[in-house]
């Protein structure tokens, strides 16, 4: 069970944590309980789920969103006879 706790922090400096939580993809809480338990040297009790998720990066590629249109776009190409090539006149 968690406890809540509240803190005050000067502008710029939650402006900073703000950003850098945002950089390391977690809420300001999150971040600041990871530097509370890492300055106490415990042991995280949640998992963290990046470890298991978001491992990589597509590089920008969402195939999953094109999908229908490609599966319609292979299946309209196998569908259409193919054409035999023209015989050359002599």
């Amino acid at each position: 069970m968690m406890a809540r706790t509240q803190i005050t922090l000067p502008p710029e400096t939650q402006r900073r944590a703000r950003q850098r939580a945002s950089d390391l993809g977690c809420s300001l809480a999150e971040y600041l309980r990871r530097l509370v338990t890492r300055d106490l040297g415990g042991a995280q009790t949640q998992a963290d789920p990046a470890l298991v998720f978001d491992l990589g990066s597509s590089g920008g590629s969402d195939i999953a969103k094109d999908k229908h249109a490609m599966v319609a776009q292979a299946m309209a190409s196998e569908s259409t006879p193919k054409r035999r090539p023209l015989k050359k006149r002599r």
